[in-house]
C-alpha cells in the first residue's frame, strides 16, 4: 500500500466503526496559550476532557498534524540522524467520548493491525498499566495475541497525564519486534526488550484510557465519563507496512529525497552526507505546515522555533555545498505529496516559499557572522592558551546562530581544539526544562474547587448579536488574583476571539454593581472579569448584563473594516495576500498580512478609496450560518491557525467580501463612516501591518490634522497650499548650514591636529593617543578620529567628552595596525566603557561607546594604555 492508501484504510476502518471523520486542527493553535504547536491528535479534544466543552458526536477519527521539537521521544539534535523521529508527523488516532471504551479499543486496533493489514501477530507485543488488569484481561479475551506477549509497565511507560492535575489514566501500547538486525546498540551488556529504547522493539500505537481526574493533592478520582484517545504514528506505520528499514524509505519521503537530489546536484543513493538529506527532508515538512497554518519565524516563541528550524536546515544544505537559498524550491515536493489531504498547504504554497527563500537569505548572512564568533573564540582561547571551547559557547552558537553543536565540533577539530560536551548539554537541558514547563498542560487559571456553582454548569448562551442588555441568571463565580469572575446564563458580552476584544460593561447582582474589565472564553463558558467590590456576596442569582455599548458601536465599525480592508488589499495587491492576524478595539483596528514588500503610497491611496467606496454604498450585511464545506465551496476566507465547527457563521458584503467569523459587526456598512489607513509596515518577513481607524475617531484625525496645519500655517506666514513649497525651502537652507557648520568644524579639528598628534605616547611600538575632547558631541568625535586616522601611522586613539555625568567615548585604530596586529577598535572601546559603566562597540576602525559614571572618566581613558600594553 502507498501512503495515502495506508491513511485511507486507517480512517475508512474506523468510520465503518460509525467514527465522525474530523479533520485536522492547525499546527499552530489558536486557542490554547499552553502549546507552542499542536503535539498530539488529542489536543483538539482537549476541551472535552477537561469537562469543558462538548460534539455532536461521541466517536472520532482523524489524521492530525503534529510538530515536536522537544521532549522524551524526540530531541531535535536526532532528527535526520535515526531512522525515526521527526519534527513534522502525522498522528492517526481514534476517539470515543463517553461511548466505547477499553474492549473496543483493544479489540478494533488489533483487527486493522492483524486482519486489515496483516501484520504479523507474532511479532506484535501489548503493554499495559502495571495496575491495570482490566486491560490486562482484555487482551487475553478479545484478541489471540500470545499471554507472554502482554507485559506490564510502571507509570512512566504506561500512564498518561494531560498535566499535574486533571484528567489521566492508564494507557496501552502496541509494540512491534523488527528483528535482532534493527538493534542499534551493539555493546555487549544491552538486552533488545519492548520499552528497551533500541530501534528493534518500536512503538505502533498508544491506546489511552481517561477515566481518573487528579486533584491538587495528586488523589485520583474516577472520571463519570471514561475516554479513549489513541495515537498511533503514521510515518512508523507505513514504514512497518511497506517493510522498510526507515522512516526515509518509504514514498512519504522518497519524492522529497529526490527533489534535494535534483537541487543539489549529488545523488541521495551515493552520497556520504544522507543524514543532510534526511534533515532537509524532515524540516521543509514541518516549515511548510507551520508557515502555511499561520506561523512565521522570528525571534521568540514559536518563530524562534521555527526560525532555529529553518537554519539548521540551512546549515546541513551547506554540507551539500548550498550556499545559496534552496529549501523554498522543495515546497512544491511537499505540497505534492500532501496537498490533496491537506488543501491549506496548496492554497498557501506561494507564501510559504516567499517566507522561507527570505528566511534563508538572511540567514546566510547570520552564518558568516557566526563563523566570525567561531574566529573570535578561537583567539580567546589561544590567547588563554587553553584548547576546550566552554559548553556555553557551544550553546551560543548554536542557539543564537544556529550552529549545530556538531558543526562547531567539526571546527574545533579542524583548529586542533576540543569542546565541552557535558556544559553544552547542561545549557540544553536548562533550556529544554524551560520550554517544558512553558508548555506543560494547564487546568485553567482557576482550579475546578475554586468555583461556587449556583446553577447546574452549562454553556454560556451569547446573545450580544442582537441584545445590549438583558436580565439573566449567574451560574457561577470565583474569586481569583483580586478579581471576581462570573458566569451567567446567558450574556450580550462577547468574549474576546478573532482578534476582536473582549466587551465592558456593568453586571448588577443585588445591591452590587459590577465593573466589566474583560470578557474571556474558557471553552463552552464566557468569563466576565470584574472589580472585586467590599463585602461582595449573593443573595439571588438573578442579574443584569449590559454591555459599553459606545465601545461596542466603534468596535463593530472597526471589526467590518477589517472584512473590507481584507479584501481590498486582495484586490489592489494580489489574491496572495492572506489575513496573518488582527485585533480589533474601539479606538483602532491592526490587520497583519502576508506580502513581501512595502505598500506603496498610492496603493495605500487605492485601498482607502475602496473601501470608503464600499463604505459609501451602504451595503447591508448579510449574515448567516452554513455549513463549513458549502461555506468554502461559496469562497468563504477561511483565517490562519482558526479552528471551525461543521457549522460557521458567514458574514457578506455583497459580492466584495465573504469571510467564516463569529465577531460583532456593522448591519450596513455606512455606519462605518470614514477609514483611514495611519500606518503601514513590517512586523516579519514576508508579513506586512496596517493600522487604521474609522468612524468618530477618523473625523478626530483630520480635525486635529487641521488645526495643526493652521499654526504651521501661522509660524511659516503662508497660506495652506503654500507650506508644502515653504517648508522644502526651510530643509534645504537647514542643509546647506550644516554642510557648511561641518567645514568650519572640519577646519577647525584639522588646525588643532597637530597639537592634539604630540599628545601621543608609544608603547609596544605603538602610537597610543589619549585626548579628552571637553564638551564636543560624538559626531565631532568621529570627524576628529577621521582625521586621526587619515595622518598618523600605528595609533591607536580613545578620544572621550564628559557632560552632565555621562561620558561617550570614540576609539580609532589605523588599518596597519588592524593587519598586522589585529587589534579591534570595537573590543578596546567596549573594555574601557566598562570602567565607566558603560557599553559599546563598532567596526575594527572605529567604534563608540558610552558610560553613566563621569567619576570614572580618567581612570577609564587611561584603560586604553593598559589594553595596547597586553
Amino acid at each position: 500500500m502507498t501512503a495515502n492508501e495506508i491513511r485511507k484504510s486507517f480512517i475508512d476502518f474506523f468510520k465503518d466503526k460509525e467514527h465522525t471523520f474530523v479533520p485536522s486542527s492547525p499546527v499552530i493553535p489558536s486557542d490554547d496559550p499552553t502549546l507552542l504547536f499542536t503535539n498530539a491528535g488529542m489536543n483538539q479534544f482537549k476541551d472535552i476532557f477537561l469537562n469543558k466543552g462538548s460534539r455532536s458526536y461521541t466517536r472520532a477519527v482523524n489524521s492530525q498534524k503534529c510538530i515536536r521539537v522537544s521532549g522524551k521521544h524526540n530531541d531535535l539534535e536526532e532528527v535526520g540522524h535515526d531512522t525515526y523521529h521527526h519534527t513534522f508527523f502525522e498522528m492517526l488516532g481514534n476517539w470515543s467520548f463517553g461511548d466505547y471504551y477499553k474492549k473496543e479499543a483493544i479489540r478494533w486496533a488489533w483487527e486493522l493491525l492483524t486482519i486489515n493489514w496483516k501484520l504479523p501477530k507474532d511479532k506484535l507485543y501489548a503493554t499495559v498499566f502495571r495496575d491495570d488488569n482490566e486491560a490486562a484481561q482484555l487482551w487475553q479475551e478479545v484478541t489471540d495475541i500470545a499471554p507472554e506477549h502482554i507485559m506490564r509497565f510502571d507509570e512512566k511507560d504506561n500512564f498518561w497525564e494531560m498535566g499535574d492535575t486533571g484528567p489521566c489514566g492508564p494507557c496501552s501500547e502496541i509494540h512491534i519486534d523488527l528483528g535482532p538486525g534493527r538493534c542499534d546498540h551493539q555493546e555487549l551488556e544491552h538486552n533488545c526488550a519492548v520499552n528497551g529504547e533500541c530501534g528493534r522493539y518500536i512503538e505502533l500505537w498508544n491506546l489511552v484510557f481517561i477515566q481518573f481526574n487528579r486533584d491538587e493533592k495528586g488523589k485520583l478520582h474516577s472520571l463519570p465519563a471514561k475516554h479513549v484517545d489513541t495515537g498511533a504514528g503514521f510515518e512508523r506505520f507505513v514504514a512497518v507496512l511497506q517493510n522498510k528499514r526507515s522512516n526515509y524509505a518509504t514514498d512519504i519521503f522518497t519524492p522529497l529525497l529526490d527533489k534535494i537530489s535534483q537541487v543539489v546536484g549529488i545523488d541521495y543513493a551515493g552520497s556520504k552526507e544522507q543524514s543532510a538529506y534526511h534533515v532537509i527532508a524532515d524540516h521543509i515538512r514541518m516549515l511548510t505546515f507551520s508557515i502555511a497554518d499561520g506561523g512565521f519565524p522570528s525571534n521568540e516563541g514559536r518563530g524562534y522555533v521555527m526560525r532555529r528550524i529553518l537554519r539548521r536546515a540551512a546549515r546541513y544544505g551547506r554540507k551539500l555545498n548550498m550556499h545559496e537559498p534552496f529549501i523554498y524550491e522543495l515546497v512544491d515536493t511537499v505540497v505534492n505529496s500532501l496537498g490533496s489531504t491537506f488543501p491549506e498547504i496548496k492554497e498557501r504554497a506561494a507564501h510559504v516559499k516567499n517566507v522561507i527563500r527570505a528566511e534563508e537569505e538572511h540567514f546566510n548572512r547570520t552564518l558568516d557572522r557566526g563563523l566570525e564568533i567561531f574566529a573570535k573564540i578561537k583567539q580567546n582561547l589561544s590567547a588563554e592558551k587553553k584548547i576546550v571551547i566552554p559548553g556555553i559557547e557551544v550553546f551560543r552558537l548554536y542557539d543564537t546562530y544556529g550552529f549545530p553543536a556538531d558543526l562547531t565540533r567539526i571546527l574545533a577539530e579542524e583548529s586542533g581544539l576540543k569542546i565541552d560536551s557535558e556544559g553544552f548539554e547542561r545549557e540544553m537541558q536548562a533550556q529544554q526544562e524551560r520550554a517544558r514547563k512553558a508548555a506543560k498542560f494547564g487546568n485553567g487559571q482557576i482550579a475546578p474547587d475554586q468555583w461556587i456553582v449556583l446553577l447546574d454548569d452549562q454553556p454560556t448562551d451569547f446573545v450580544g448579536y442582537a441584545e445590549d442588555a438583558i436580565e439573566t441568571h449567574l451560574v457561577k463565580y470565583a474569586i481569583h488574583k483580586d478579581k471576581l469572575h462570573i458566569v451567567l446564563k446567558e450574556t450580550p458580552f462577547y468574549a474576546e476571539s478573532g482578534g476582536q476584544i473582549g466587551d465592558h460593561g456593568r453586571i448588577i447582582i443585588d445591591d452590587f454593581e459590577l465593573r466589566v474589565l474583560d470578557t474571556r472564553k474558557d471553552g463552552e463558558h464566557i468569563i466576565h472579569i470584574c472589580d472585586l467590590p467590599s463585602g461582595f456576596s449573593i443573595k439571588s442569582d438573578r442579574a443584569l448584563a449590559e454591555i459599553e455599548t459606545g465601545d461596542r458601536r466603534q468596535t463593530e465599525k472597526n471589526h467590518t473594516a477589517t472584512h473590507l480592508l481584507h479584501a481590498a488589499l486582495r484586490k489592489i495587491l494580489g489574491e496572495h495576500v492572506q489575513q496573518a492576524g488582527s485585533l480589533v478595539e474601539p479606538e483602532r483596528l491592526r490587520f497583519d498580512f502576508t506580502h513581501h514588500e512595502k505598500v506603496s503610497k498610492e496603493q495605500i491611496r487605492k485601498i482607502e478609496e475602496l473601501v470608503n467606496e464600499k463604505i459609501q454604498e451602504g451595503v447591508i450585511l448579510e449574515i448567516a450560518q452554513d455549513s463549513f464545506e458549502n461555506a468554502k465551496k461559496r469562497g468563504a476566507m477561511a483565517l490562519f491557525g482558526e479552528k471551525y465547527s461543521d457549522v460557521v457563521r458567514t458574514v457578506q458584503v455583497d459580492e466584495f467580501s465573504l469571510e467564516l467569523c463569529g465577531g460583532t459587526h456593522v448591519q450596513n456598512t455606512g455606519e462605518i463612516g470614514l477609514f483611514i489607513i495611519t500606518s503601514e509596515s513590517s512586523i516579519a518577513s514576508g508579513i506586512r501591518r496596517i493600522e487604521a481607524i474609522t468612524g468618530i475617531t477618523a473625523i478626530r484625525y483630520f480635525q486635529n490634522i487641521r488645526d495643526d496645519m493652521q499654526k504651521i500655517s501661522e509660524l511659516l506666514n503662508a497660506r495652506e497650499n503654500e507650506i508644502l513649497a515653504k517648508t522644502i525651502d526651510l530643509i534645504e537652507k537647514k542643509r546647506y548650514s550644516e554642510k557648511e557648520l561641518e567645514k568650519l568644524t572640519s577646519k577647525i579639528v584639522s588646525k588643532g591636529l597637530d597639537a592634539i598628534l604630540a599628545k601621543t605616547e608609544k608603547i609596544n611600538d605603538i602610537n597610543v593617543l589619549i585626548h579628552d575632547a571637553g564638551q564636543d558631541n560624538v559626531d565631532q568625535l568621529k570627524e576628529l578620529g577621521d582625521r586621526i586616522r587619515e595622518k598618523a601611522k600605528k595609533t591607536v586613539a580613545l578620544l572621550g567628552t564628559k557632560s552632565r555625568g555621562k561620558v561617550n567615548f570614540v576609539c580609532v585604530v589605523t588599518d596597519d595596525l588592524i593587519k598586522t596586529k589585529n587589534l579591534n577598535a570595537g573590543e578596546l572601546v567596549r573594555q574601557v566603557a566598562r570602567i565607566a559603566d558603560g557599553s559599546g562597540g563598532g567596526r575594527s576602525h572605529m567604534a563608540t561607546a558610552g558610560g553613566k559614571n563621569d567619576n570614572k572618566f580618567a581612570e577609564a581613558m587611561q584603560k586604553i594604555k593598559q589594553l595596547v600594553a597586553q
